[in-house]
């Protein structure tokens, strides 16, 4: 009975067939869609931007160019005047100096404070009383004398230079001050000495030559006005010209370095 039960299981069995000892199949591979076709000449053509997207420039805009001027100046050099101080119908040339100390506010506006003075001999008519006393019988020979003569100006006032050329600078100055007159002649073996003082004005007008960032040459041309009040000639006025030349020494201002300059872009 056992063996039948165990024949009868063994025929209802479904049929095992064992693994094949070959190795699967490999399936093909799939096709790469990665690949880019080839191009062809329309598609290597670049293509033109949008009318309606705005194009990015890459240019910075210009920069504005800022003139320099230089803030400070101060000017020393050689002066002479053709002067009457006295009053004598004699015109008197005269050597002497100029400085002046600017400070440029603005571009086109200064303020100046200018000292000159000048040395030399004026032709006085001899007999005239003024205004020097009388020499009486002791007069000096010939129809005028010597007066020994020293004047002084100390002006404020503005200077207005116009900067706008790479080597000259052309410029105008008004000023006003106080002037003194000192002078001395020999009349009948006497020294005889007279001084004043009054108001002074010039008007003028000169250029400076740029010889680099803080060197100028300076020429200039003044009409100098002066008053006097000597005791035998009482308040007179007169009309001067003044001519100077000499260095000018300017601040130089140092430039400011950028954040560009100091660390390039890539």
């Amino acid at each position: 009975m056992v063996a039948a039960l165990c024949l009868l299981s063994w025929s209802q069995a479904p049929d095992q067939t064992p693994p094949s000892t070959q190795p699967p199949s490999t399936p093909a591979p799939a096709p790469d869609t990665t690949q880019t076709p080839p191009s062809t000449p329309a598609q290597t053509q670049p293509t033109a931007p949008s009318p309606t997207q705005p194009t990015e420039s890459t240019s910075a805009p210009a920069a504005k160019v800022i003139p320099q001027f230089p803030r400070l100046e101060l000017f020393g050099g050689y002066s002479f005047a053709q002067a009457g101080f006295y009053n004598a119908g004699h015109w008197a040339q005269l050597n002497g100096w100029n400085a002046s100390f600017t400070l440029n506010a603005f571009e086109h506006l200064g303020f100046v404070i200018d000292a000159s003075e000048f040395f030399g001999n004026s032709q006085i008519p001899t007999g005239t009383p003024a205004p020097f006393p009388n020499c009486g019988t002791g007069c000096p020979s010939g129809p005028t004398f010597n007066a020994d003569t020293r004047e002084y100006n100390i002006l404020f006032g503005v200077q207005l230079p116009f900067h706008r050329r790479e080597r000259w600078t052309p410029f105008g100055e008004l000023m006003f001050g106080h002037d003194g007159i000192r002078g001395q002649a020999f009349q009948n073996n006497l020294q005889e000495s007279v001084v004043s003082s009054g108001l002074a004005g010039i008007a003028g007008m000169g250029a400076d030559y740029k010889i680099n960032e803080r060197y100028a040459l300076r020429f200039k041309a003044d009409y100098l006005a002066t008053d006097t009040d000597f005791t035998l000639l009482g308040k007179k006025t007169q009309d001067n010209l003044r001519l100077s030349v000499g260095v000018v020494i300017r601040s130089v201002r140092k430039k400011k370095r950028r954040l560009e300059e100091e660390s390039p872009t890539e």
